[in-house]
Formats: C-alpha cells, sequence, structure tokens
C-alpha cells in the first residue's frame, strides 16, 4: 500500500519536483483509494488499485479520457509518467496520476441539461482503439443465481434477506430486457452521480460539473449508457427526464432512449452491483467489512432500485 512516505518517489516516477507530500487518502471507493500529492508544480491526485490494473486496459482508458479531454468534455488531464507510462510501479503499490480538480459531494440534483450536454459531448469523442465490451455491463446473473443468493442470505439470517427475496422477481424481469449492442463505441460505463460531480470554486471542468473515473471505459451503446444517465439523474422525475434528452439530443449526442431494452446496461450493472455487494456481506470477516458491505445492499434495494415501472416511465418520458 502506498504512503505519504513515498511523495518523493512518487513526484520523480511523474516528472515531477521530488519536494513533495502526499496527504491521504482523501476518497475511497470499491476499486481504489485517492490521495493529494502536492509539489512546487501545482497539486495532483494519486490514484491507488487496490489490485494490480491491467496495463493495456489502463492504457486504453487513459487514451480514451485524453481524447475526451481534448474534444472539450471536462475531465481531469491524464499525468504520464516521464517514460510515458500511465501506471507505475512505486513499491508498494501501483499508481496513476490525474489533474487535481476541486470536487463537491455527490448528488444526483445536477442540472439535467447540463447532464445531457456533457453526456453528448463524450459520446461524441473520436478514438480510434477501444477496450472490449465487458460481461459487468452486459450479461444477468440469471434466475438461479438470484434464487441461491437468496436462499444463502435467509440462511444466514441477512438483514436485508426479506427484501431481497422480495425483489428476486422484479431482477429476473427485468433481465428479460437484456439486449445485445445495437451500435457500438468507446463509452465511459460508469456515469453514475459518484463519478460525474460538481466543481467547487469555478476551477477545472467547463459547466462546473468533472467526469472522474475513466478506468471502466470501453466499448458500450451509447444508447444503453444514456438510459443509465437518464435513470441516476432523473428517476421518477419525467420533467427532468425530457430536459436531459432534450440537450443531448441538441447537441449531437447519438443514443435514443426509444425502447426498455435500452436500460439493458443498467440492469445488467445494477444486477451485478448488488449480487457483488451481498456476497462481499456473506463473506465479510470483520464488523467493518460486514457494515460497508451491507451499507452497499441498502443502496441497491432502496435508494438506488430500479423497476420495470420505472424504466417504462422514463421511456413514456422520453417519447414526450
Amino acid at each position: 500500500m502506498l504512503s505519504a512516505a513515498q511523495a518523493g518517489k512518487v513526484a520523480r516516477a511523474f516528472g515531477l519536483h521530488d519536494r513533495a507530500t502526499l496527504h491521504g487518502p482523501v476518497a475511497r471507493g470499491e476499486q481504489g483509494q485517492v490521495w493529494q500529492l502536492t509539489t512546487p508544480e501545482g497539486t495532483w491526485a494519486v490514484k491507488e488499485p487496490f489490485e494490480p490494473p491491467d496495463v493495456e486496459e489502463s492504457e486504453g482508458c487513459a487514451h480514451f479520457q485524453e481524447a475526451a479531454v481534448q474534444a472539450g468534455v471536462p475531465a481531469p488531464r491524464v499525468i504520464r509518467a516521464v517514460d510515458g507510462a500511465v501506471v507505475v510501479d512505486v513499491g508498494s503499490a501501483q499508481v496513476l496520476l490525474y489533474e487535481w480538480v476541486h470536487l463537491g459531494a455527490r448528488t444526483t440534483d445536477l442540472d439535467p441539461a447540463l447532464i445531457g450536454r456533457v453526456t453528448a459531448q463524450l459520446h461524441q469523442v473520436p478514438v480510434d482503439d477501444s477496450n472490449p465490451e465487458h460481461w459487468w455491463y452486459t450479461d444477468p446473473i440469471g434466475a438461479e443465481a438470484w434464487g441461491d443468493l437468496v436462499a444463502e442470505t435467509a440462511a444466514a439470517n441477512a438483514p436485508f434477506a426479506d427484501a431481497l427475496a422480495a425483489y428476486q422477481p422484479e431482477l429476473v424481469g427485468m433481465e428479460g430486457l437484456i439486449e445485445k449492442a445495437e451500435t457500438l463505441r468507446c463509452c465511459h460505463r460508469d456515469l453514475w452521480a459518484d463519478n460525474v460531480l460538481p466543481v467547487v470554486g469555478g476551477g477545472g471542468g467547463a459547466d462546473g460539473v468533472c467526469v472522474i473515473d475513466w478506468e471502466n471505459a470501453g466499448l458500450a451503446d451509447p444508447a444503453q449508457e444514456l438510459a443509465l444517465v437518464v435513470f441516476e439523474f432523473c428517476r421518477s422525475e419525467p420533467a427532468r427526464a425530457r430536459t436531459l434528452l432534450r440537450a443531448y439530443y441538441a447537441d449531437g449526442g447519438p443514443g435514443r432512449l426509444d425502447r426498455p431494452e435500452r436500460f439493458s446496461m443498467v440492469v445488467a450493472q445494477l444486477g451485478h452491483i448488488g449480487r457483488s455487494a451481498c456476497r462481499q456481506w456473506l463473506e465479510a470477516s470483520t464488523p467493518a467489512e460486514r457494515e460497508r458491505a451491507e451499507g452497499r445492499v441498502e443502496e441497491f434495494l432502496e435508494s438506488g432500485r430500479l423497476d420495470r415501472r420505472t424504466i417504462d416511465a422514463l421511456v413514456a418520458a422520453a417519447a414526450g
């Protein structure tokens, strides 16, 4: 793991002055954590993945992020190492470096027209190569696997076992909507509100938002990613959905929210997120791990819940 004592080593690896300080971690996600690096040249975000990243995949994601920044998408600049690498081994950890942007707290209550414009910009980024499709965004869990998970959580007396069992028929029903991508292009694939954040103080990121965490980028259907964005930032508010979509279409966004099957990516991804959280709770070895997992499960079952009624309402709003 990274430590504050490695500030100079990290800075030198990226061609920065080694009179540096490393503070943090200042943020944490499921896949990694972020440190703040300060040098005479400025302030930087050091991303430390919990698992060694695939170097080739990381290069593909960085290439897309660089192209997006050049095209005007509000996102942090990728800082490459002195040898041009994206991922650097500093002994106890592998790290990536980005421009530091002062970001506000996660919220789904951002201007929907702004979110529509940014999504349209992102979906028109010209890029020659891309990471391939990934099962996390395309494949269902399946009725049998959901049934097994319900049984396991009930046997373990999980506090959410009854809620999961009640949700199971809807989960299986939604997976019947999953279809293959109609059009493929490089997409962010993780445009949840955690990764589309307001900018504090007016610096960095056009229009006051910044898109972060590009490490999952790759081929996907822009229409399916558009559905994810509409669900995340509009939920059961059709007026917001119409505003977002009008802005997206006006700015040349290629996706269309014209049928329930467009929610394939949302259904697949939420299914994997929910199943992963339940398994994390079942396999937790400490109270802290179990508490963190329970919070993820509650979000899946409650505040982040998706159902076919919501899907139909958002498709109807798009048609209106």
